[in-house]
């Protein structure tokens, strides 16, 4: 057991939708949040350190991160490869300098082999080639995972690593050219829906098979592996049920209120044609998400009304 009370906590991250959401978490219990300021670059070494020399946290949560769909990755390899692994590099080492008492490091699914066996477990991390539409986020990904085992076996630091599913919510991009499927789902119907338009189109077949959780779920995971989790290897932070992304799209469809036709552009890539997590590991230390799929686009959704839409 780590106790986060009296404890100040470092969200690396947190304007974005990850680290919003667990910021959330903790003021909610009364917890501390440090938050660094936009002039320090966590890509630049010398100014990360000097944060934290001067900020000193008790514990840290790795959720900065470059990301994006397959388009931006497919457009910016070298940005989703350097700028990940500068980011994720320089916050490990400077709480290891600093003597944090604990760090959780956020991955990603998409660290596991195209054809992972389903559900994926922990274990098929490193056992066949990426998919390789992500390869280059999901490089950088792993280094960090290693980079915290490393640091644990090295310096005998309580560094975790959580690889979250595809995630959604509040706070998230809903950019058509570099948001994830569900966002761009969500903004694809809308926009049809006031358009008057019969129809929108998705990328590639329709039949890959997508895990998603709440970013609020996410956040509650989160906290509860920093307070009950010390270990090696990572765990694996998901909602445990999947479906096919026509059905993510009718689901969409439904939520937003638009009685339309849904459209496959095969031009376009599937990606990895499955990817489901094993969240047993987790759900065994006594956790499971609470926030069912079409409750929690029907939020996402409200944000969007709220946030984004013009």
């Amino acid at each position: 057991m780590y106790t986060l009370e009296n404890k100040r906590i470092y969200i690396a991250g947190h304007r974005g939708m990850v680290g919003s959401a667990i910021r959330r978490q903790l003021e909610k219990r009364g917890i501390e949040v440090l938050t660094a300021p936009r002039e320090v670059d966590l890509r630049e070494q010398t100014a990360v350190r000097d944060w934290f020399a001067a900020s000193r946290p008790d514990a840290v949560i790795v959720a900065a991160a470059k990301v994006g769909g397959i388009l931006a990755n497919d457009s910016f390899p070298a940005e989703f490869l350097y700028d990940n692994l500068m980011i994720e590099a320089n916050l490990i080492e400077a709480s290891h300098r600093s003597d944090v008492e604990k760090l959780l490091f956020l991955g990603s699914s998409c660290i596991y082999p195209k054809l992972a066996p389903q559900p994926i477990p922990e274990d098929a991390l490193l056992t066949g080639p990426l998919e390789p539409t992500n390869e280059w986020y999901a490089i950088a990904k792993i280094a960090g995972i290693k980079l915290c085992q490393a640091y644990r076996r090295q310096y005998y630091r309580d560094f975790i690593s959580a690889m979250p599913t595809n995630l959604y919510g509040p706070g998230d991009n809903f950019d058509l050219k570099s948001s994830h499927v569900l966002p761009a789902l969500i903004r694809k119907a809308h926009e049809a829906k006031l358009a008057g338009d019969s129809s929108i189109t998705i990328w590639g077949t329709g039949a890959p098979r997508r895990e998603f959780l709440h970013v609020d779920d996410l956040a509650a995971g989160c906290v509860f592996l920093l307070e009950n989790y010390s270990g090696e290897e990572h765990v694996n932070l998901g909602s445990g049920t999947d479906l096919t992304i026509n059905e993510l799209a009718e689901m969409v469809c439904k939520v937003v209120g638009l009685d339309g036709e849904i459209v496959h552009d095969t031009s376009k890539p599937d990606g990895t044609p499955r990817k489901l997590m094993d969240g047993s590991k987790i759900a065994a230390l006594g956790w499971k998400p609470t926030i069912g799929l079409e409750q929690g686009i029907a939020d996402a959704y409200e944000w969007f009304l709220e946030n984004v839409a013009s």
